[in-house]
Order: C-alpha cells, then structure tokens, then sequence
C-alpha cells in the first residue's frame, strides 16, 4: 500500500506538469510517445537513485534547480511557440519529449535514494512507480488537450506560464 501512495504522490507531479504541457494541443502518437517516456523515466530514476544517489548527492548540492532550468526552458518555450505562426504539432520533439520526461522524474530520484526503506522488490516498486506516472501523464496530456479546444491558444500560454510558475516551486 505504501507502494501506491508513494506512486501516486510521484504521478501528480506528473499530473499536473502534463495538464499545462496539453495545452500545446498535442496528436494522438506524442501524447502516447510522452506519456511513454514519462513512464519509463520513473521505472529507471528510482533505480539509478538506489544505486548512484548517494554518490551523486556529494557533487549536487540542490538538485532542484536543475528542475527549475528544465521547467523554465520548456514554459518559456511554450509561450514563445504561441506567438509563432508555425503548426503546433512540430513543437513536440524528441528533445522536449526527454526533458520533459526527465523533469517530472526527478522526483523518482530522490525516492530511490531511500527505496530500500520502501521495500526489497525494488523493481516491483519501479514498475508500480512507471505505470501509475504513465497513466497520470496521459490523463494529464489528454485533459490539457480538451482544455485547449475550448478556449484556444490562451491555454497554451497559461500552460506555458504555469510550468514557470512550477518552476520557481521547486527553487523554494
């Protein structure tokens, strides 16, 4: 049971980045490629942070402003498509698809540095971790998008504008 809230609790980080990041009004194959990703993140950022966290954490002293850098980057980014005239859909690229990925998943990180207080399974935990991400993502993506249909490309500049806000979240 611990598992699940632990999976939920790293999935609505997920949740709510997807949310702002659906805005951009995504197709069907990079809503599925990012909610992938999203998942698979989470299955191996716990396992890299049980098995290198500990080394990591001497060199990284705040680990949250790399979250922030990649957080601004994608927001400002966002805003500034909005105004460009290009189709929204090349906004998506495989480039944006692993920052993305790897922002939401930091998080999962840190878990892993304390996952074997968690449990002994640690990959029935990473698992849990990936398929709970994943859904959340898509839900997230896929709710964003709805959102964007209604009321157009000002959801696609509050979307922008939430993940700088989240941004800054993560500094304090």
């Amino acid at each position: 049971m611990l598992v699940i809230i632990i999976a939920i609790s790293l999935s609505m980080d997920a949740f709510s980045l997807a949310l702002a990041y659906g805005t951009l009004n995504l197709n069907k194959k990079d809503i599925y490629k990012l909610s992938l990703v999203v998942g698979i993140y989470h299955f191996i950022m716990p396992l890299l942070g049980l098995f290198l966290g500990n080394i990591i954490l001497k060199y990284v002293s705040n680990p949250d402003i790399i979250v922030f850098l990649i957080l601004f980057i994608i927001g400002i980014e966002m805003v500034y498509e909005t105004f460009k005239d290009e189709d929204i859909k090349n906004i998506v690229n495989i480039k944006q698809i692993l920052l993305f990925g790897f922002a939401v998943s930091i998080d999962s990180f840190s878990v892993g540095i304390g996952l074997n207080v968690i449990s002994n399974n640690y990959l029935y935990c990473s698992t849990i971790f990936s398929i709970f991400s994943l859904s959340f993502t898509y839900f997230g993506l896929v709710l964003g998008k709805k959102i964007n249909n209604i009321i157009g490309k000002t959801s696609t500049i509050m979307g922008g504008l939430i993940l700088i806000i989240i941004a800054f979240l993560y500094l304090f």
